[in-house]
């Protein structure tokens, strides 16, 4: 009888090990950050300033932006640097979005440039570009370049959203590997 309490200790112990190891591992992947576009209340409309906004953060692979916005009255598209020049979406658009409530994870380490399409809205300023690096500290200054400025590298087709579900913050497979486990300390 104690020559099993003394295993299931050991199996205890293994596991805690091995969820500790994991965290360790790969709690910088899932750090990522939430953030409205122009703020919680100016949010994606006609009145805020995107540049300001956007050179406010160091964007990472992994966030998410959050476009709010009244939908029919706004839009946000994922544009080519020449279409965000110009503001002409007759052709560079990479991707749409007009929910009202768009998510879009930055799915890889580039620049980004968004554009509001609803006639004279990105000639009015609802237009930004973000450099989204591999590793950021997301509370200093970004250095992303400004509503005319101009990119350091051409611009890349987004690839198709195959980020995981995330839960409370934590990604799906987080939340796996703690259930595997949990189950692991239980049929021990």
């Amino acid at each position: 009888m104690e020559d099993q309490k003394i295993i299931f200790k050991y199996n205890s112990f293994q596991i805690i090990v091995i969820i500790v190891m994991i965290n360790i591992l790969f709690l910088k992947g899932i750090k990522s950050e939430d953030y409205i576009v122009g703020g919680d209340q100016d949010q994606w409309n006609s009145q805020g300033d995107f540049g300001s906004w956007s050179r406010q953060y160091n964007f990472s692979v992994g966030d998410v932006l959050v476009f709010k916005y009244n939908k029919g009255q706004h839009n946000a598209y994922e544009v080519t640097h020449t279409t965000y020049q110009t503001c002409d979406a007759s052709s560079g658009v990479l991707a749409k979005y007009e929910s009202g409530n768009d998510q879009i994870t930055l799915t890889e380490a580039k620049k980004y440039w968004f554009i509001c399409n609803v006639a004279g809205h990105c000639l009015g300023g609802m237009r930004f570009t973000i450099d989204v690096k591999e590793l950021a500290n997301n509370n200093s200054t970004n250095s992303s370049t400004s509503s005319s400025g101009t990119p350091s590298t051409p611009p890349t087709l987004l690839e198709p959203n195959n980020s995981c579900i995330r839960i409370f913050g934590l990604e799906l497979w987080h939340i796996g590997i703690y259930i595997v486990a949990l189950f692991g300390l239980f049929i021990t």
